[in-house]
């Protein structure tokens, strides 16, 4: 009776503290708020500017608030030991696979995670109400959720950006070699790609624009088509890196390299979709053998076996 008391206190207090720390970040983002709401409207009255009202009223809705208070909590352990070991490289380079290792992503990525993992072991104290071993081990599980369940989030959405990265690739192969073609040079196909390609290249449509921008900022070819090789871990996209590098440096025909990896390309998923059909296929044969071998039976001799039961109630009754 005393260690339940014991532990509901401790609970309770826990509780309390977590409250109380998100009322202080919630007051510090509510002041941040209202500080920048006078400067947009200061700027506003002297710029004559007709945006500063759609900017002020982002900044008041409900989500925007909650961004702020998360970022403002991941920004307050970033630099210290605890953010160190919650920002782990892996999850630097999911990140950046999504397009947010920035201060802000990862300042809210860290916060999302911390948040979760006071909010969810409360919730559980408050709804379940374990006591003894069994307390120790949900609030526990509650805590590891909390931190695990942002990043599993993130991994599944930088793996279908991969995927997606994986279907648009031969797509953007055919448009250099045809932009090339015509008399592009690469660099004018990249930014038509960038410009003008982008429904149909949503992923390296982004990432080429982003590598255009960094290229007419003052950034070498190279460094600003880094993240494009890098980030995806695919050595397709590091190859059609490499080939364009070599052209923006040294110039000559593109066309043949760039018909010969796009074909290579496709033979590569046409044996991966045999690879597929052929696993399916075991599979299928599995499903199969228990589903309708058993209703295939049933059917077959379901007549046999009501004759033969008929039967022999005839023979007992002689």
């Amino acid at each position: 009776m005393t260690t339940g008391l014991l532990l509901a206190l401790a609970l309770l207090a826990l509780a309390m503290g977590a409250a109380l720390f998100g009322a202080s970040l919630l007051q510090r983002a509510r002041q941040e708020q209202q500080h920048d709401q006078v400067i947009d409207q200061a700027l506003s009255r002297l710029l004559h500017a007709p945006k500063g009202e759609a900017s002020e009223n982002v900044r008041r809705t409900p989500w925007r608030l909650l961004m702020d208070t998360l970022e403002s909590l991941g920004r307050h352990f970033e630099d210290g030991r605890l953010g160190k070991a919650l920002l782990a490289p892996e999850d630097r380079l999911l990140l950046d696979q999504a397009n947010r290792n920035t201060r802000s992503g990862r300042a809210i990525f860290l916060g999302l995670r911390l948040a979760l993992a006071l909010l969810l072991p409360a919730l559980v104290a408050l709804w379940l109400r374990p006591t003894g071993v069994r307390a120790l081990l949900e609030l526990f599980a509650a805590l590891a959720a909390g931190v695990l369940l942002p990043k599993f989030a993130l991994n599944a959405w930088a793996t279908r950006l991969r995927k997606r990265v994986e279907d648009e690739l031969p797509l953007l192969i055919d448009l250099l070699r045809l932009l090339q073609g015509i008399g592009f040079s690469m660099d004018q196909s990249l930014q038509t790609i960038a410009e003008r390609f982008y429904t149909v290249l949503p992923v390296l449509g982004r990432e080429i624009r982003d590598a255009n921008a960094a290229y007419i900022r003052g950034r070498p070819r190279d460094q600003s088509l880094r993240r494009l090789a890098e980030s995806f871990d695919n050595e397709d996209l590091k190859s059609l890196v490499l080939i364009i590098l070599q052209v923006h440096q040294h110039g000559g025909a593109v066309q043949e390299p760039l018909r010969q990896f796009a074909e290579r390309l496709r033979e590569q998923r046409k044996m991966g979709m045999k690879e597929k059909t052929g696993k399916l296929s075991v599979k299928m044969t599995i499903v199969m053998m228990l589903t309708l071998l058993p209703a295939l039976m049933l059917v077959l001799a379901g007549p046999a076996v009501v004759s033969l039961i008929g039967t022999m109630a005839k023979l007992k009754g002689h």
